[in-house]
């Protein structure tokens, strides 16, 4: 890869990364400090920034400086790259569960409103997020027992799992249920809110209060739809060009062209970028 594109594949990584942490630390301080955000569900939310938050002080910074160093392996068996897979994966899969389940809670409060404080308590959220972070070490910890494998990729910077190894149906495994029925529960949970929104605002609403009740203006659940369908675009967009080029390198067992590979990557850890700012929409 020539220079000037590692340079620029380098300066968006670092612009990445200072989006995440400064996004990540003020969402964190905000529902940190206002009690009125600190409710049963909160802790989803915490678990997906704290993952975001972790890429862009460990992940994103190893990729800048590897695209400026210029290294052309690394011992794919040693400790440094072992560990820098590991903590990529497990983040990157947990970000996404968590911001899955954070997804799930905002659709049940919204279409189930009456139920929804029955529905998700305290302890069903504690569970929840337990069994999504055993499912994301599972899943980190098997390439270090053979079951597929961790090495450094030139085009992407990173060492990361291997996508054009022989562990083919794990890698396709891994895809599936770590990225693929994530984003497409996103993006469906996010359309049916819109569907929704569309026919209350069709029908008309009214909302009343001890004094006096007032028509609610189409306009607002024009907003929200904004906000969703804002949302499941972002979430497109930084996933599908990853989940193209894995699932070719996967299926073909062939490298991907160096430009796509990191374009694509720098994609995905721009999510962790933008969760936060989604996050603070969503609340809104």
């Amino acid at each position: 890869m020539q220079a000037a594109v590692r340079t620029l594949y380098a300066a968006l990584m670092a612009l990445s990364g200072l989006a995440s942490i400064c996004g990540n630390v003020l969402l964190l301080l905000v529902l940190f400090f206002n009690r009125e955000l600190q409710t049963e569900t909160v802790p989803l939310t915490l678990s997906f920034s704290l993952s975001d938050l972790v890429l862009g002080l460990t992940t994103i910074p190893f990729g800048v400086h590897n695209s400026l160093a210029w290294p052309t392996s690394y011992l794919d068996e040693g400790a440094l790259c072992q560990g820098s897979g590991f903590i990529f994966l497990i983040l990157q899969t947990s970000s996404m569960h968590s911001l899955t389940w954070a997804t799930v809670d905002k659709f049940t409060e919204i279409c189930f409103a009456l139920t929804y404080s029955s529905i998700w308590t305290a302890k069903r959220t504690r569970a929840i997020l337990a069994l999504v972070w055993l499912f994301c070490l599972v899943i980190a910890s098997l390439p270090l027992l053979g079951i597929g494998s961790y090495g450094y990729s030139e085009s992407r910077f990173l060492c990361c799992l291997g996508f054009s190894t022989d562990s083919t149906y794990f890698t396709a495994l891994w895809m599936v249920t770590a990225v693929v029925l994530p984003v497409l529960t996103v993006c469906s949970l996010h359309g049916y809110i819109v569907y929704i929104g569309r026919k209350q605002a069709q029908r008309g609403t009214f909302m009343c209060n001890e004094l006096h009740c007032f028509y609610v203006p189409a306009n607002n659940y024009l907003k929200s739809s904004i906000v969703m369908v804002t949302t499941s675009v972002c979430l497109l967009v930084c996933w599908l060009p990853y989940i193209s080029v894995c699932l070719y390198e996967t299926f073909s067992r062939k490298q991907s062209p160096a430009v796509a590979s990191a374009f694509s990557t720098w994609l995905v850890l721009t999510s962790a970028a933008l969760n936060p700012w989604v996050t603070c929409m969503m609340q809104r």
